[in-house]
């Protein structure tokens, strides 16, 4: 049994509870599918202080009250992991893996993206105790403090050089030989002269000691194979991020090399009716109150697309007379003149046409479903079967020949 929505949202971090404040406030039949604890990566967060509203909140606290909003709006919540996904039709299919299958009108995707983790021991007991994988989110915590960071790529130095504003000290361990980095020349450089970042060469980390917090980190020296300990309360981890899109596979929807999926400023994807939001999608900042802005931004299209969608069914797909589909842009005159004088030539000569017009600003997915370049351009419909495009010929003896 296929279990019918009009928006699914897949996943719950701070994205995917924006957009489903926005979706049930829409009265919208929203449902939240996400496999793991409400709240994504920002539910490891111990502090969050750049949030609007929130002088100082956990993060748990603060995706409570992101869950607690939405179901203030009768969004569903189902706690289950999407493994497959269908969005070839009008009607998108989602399934899960213990076999509940799901439909809707709109999809956004809000799945995230989690840390690379190096499975060394302690890392993940110790994730939200001095445990960190977001300089901007957690750097602060640790003022005037020792804290080792792990990588040596963009991400880990530029990250490690803004740590270094709170910490006392910042070390970071490479895998590399002295004074090879894999960041950018200008980023080293900046490095090497930070007073506050020490360098320890050829290590890796074996263990993140403590048994509450972080007290400090086990290293081994790869060419000597020796280890030594380094007392510290805070260790960043900049080996990566990987989106959480593998289920995506096959599903037709665009998907960058590395896992992120591309959107445009509405959080609309390569198909209709998926929107990208949050951690999953690429873009410049990852911080909560972006993802947020994604979630609120995609619901408000969503919900647009849906209302057009039942519009078209209801108005065109089924009308009894003939439609003509009129596409035109209110900036091009052209498009206006001849969207006048087509009006008063289907006014002139009975009832067979209905005339409906298409904002190519406002409702693109019809363009692109009809393959719409230019404007003025008319689309004929019996039943919502193209039989014909128009000649927007501004001749109305000619425009007539084509109808009559």
């Amino acid at each position: 049994m296929v279990n019918s929505y009009d928006l699914i949202i897949i996943g719950g971090g701070p994205a995917g509870l924006s957009a489903a404040i926005y979706g049930g406030r829409a009265k919208l039949k929203t449902l939240v599918i996400n496999k793991g604890t409400i709240g994504g990566l920002a539910d490891t967060t111990r502090e969050i202080v750049n949030y609007p509203g929130y002088i100082q909140v956990s993060g748990p606290d603060l995706m409570k009250d992101f869950q607690k909003h939405a179901k203030h709006f009768n969004v569903e919540f189902l706690k289950e992991e999407v493994i497959s996904v269908d969005f070839s039709q009008e009607d998108k299919l989602i399934k899960t893996k213990k076999g509940k299958e799901f439909s809707a009108k709109a999809v956004i995707v809000a799945c995230g993206s989690e840390p690379r983790i190096l499975n060394i021991p302690g890392e993940k007991t110790l994730r939200g105790s001095g445990v960190a994988y977001c300089a901007t989110c957690d750097a602060e915590f640790f003022e005037g403090e020792d804290v080792v960071v792990v990588g040596s790529g963009d991400q880990a130095i530029e990250e490690g050089m803004y740590i270094t504003k709170f910490a006392r000290k910042v070390t970071v361990i490479v895998l590399h030989d002295e004074g090879i980095l894999d960041c950018n020349k200008v980023s080293a450089e900046r490095a090497f002269n930070n007073g506050k970042m020490e360098f320890i060469w050829n290590s890796t980390i074996e263990e993140v000691l403590g048994k509450e917090n972080v007290e400090g980190v086990k290293i081994k020296n790869i060419k000597t194979g020796t280890s030594s300990q380094l007392i510290c309360q805070g260790i960043f981890f900049f080996v990566g991020m990987i989106p959480s899109t593998h289920f995506l596979k096959d599903s037709g929807l665009e998907i960058e090399k590395s896992g992120y999926i591309p959107a445009n400023d509405r959080m609309e994807t390569n198909l209709e009716g998926i929107y990208a939001v949050g951690d999953n999608r690429v873009k410049y900042l990852r911080q909560v109150v972006s993802a947020a802005g994604d979630g609120a931004t995609a619901a408000v299209a969503a919900e647009r697309y849906i209302a057009e969608l039942k519009d078209f069914n209801a108005n065109i797909l089924k009308n009894d007379k003939k439609i003509l589909l009129l596409f035109f842009n209110v900036l091009i005159n052209e498009s206006l003149e001849f969207s006048t004088l087509l009006e008063r030539l289907i006014s002139e000569n009975g009832d067979e046409y209905k005339i409906f017009k298409v904002d190519m600003a406002t409702k693109k997915h019809l363009a692109g479903k009809y393959e719409i370049g230019k404007v003025p351009a008319v689309v004929v419909l019996d039943k919502g079967n193209v039989i014909k495009r128009l000649d927007c010929s501004m001749d109305k003896e000619k425009l007539k020949s084509q109808l009559f």
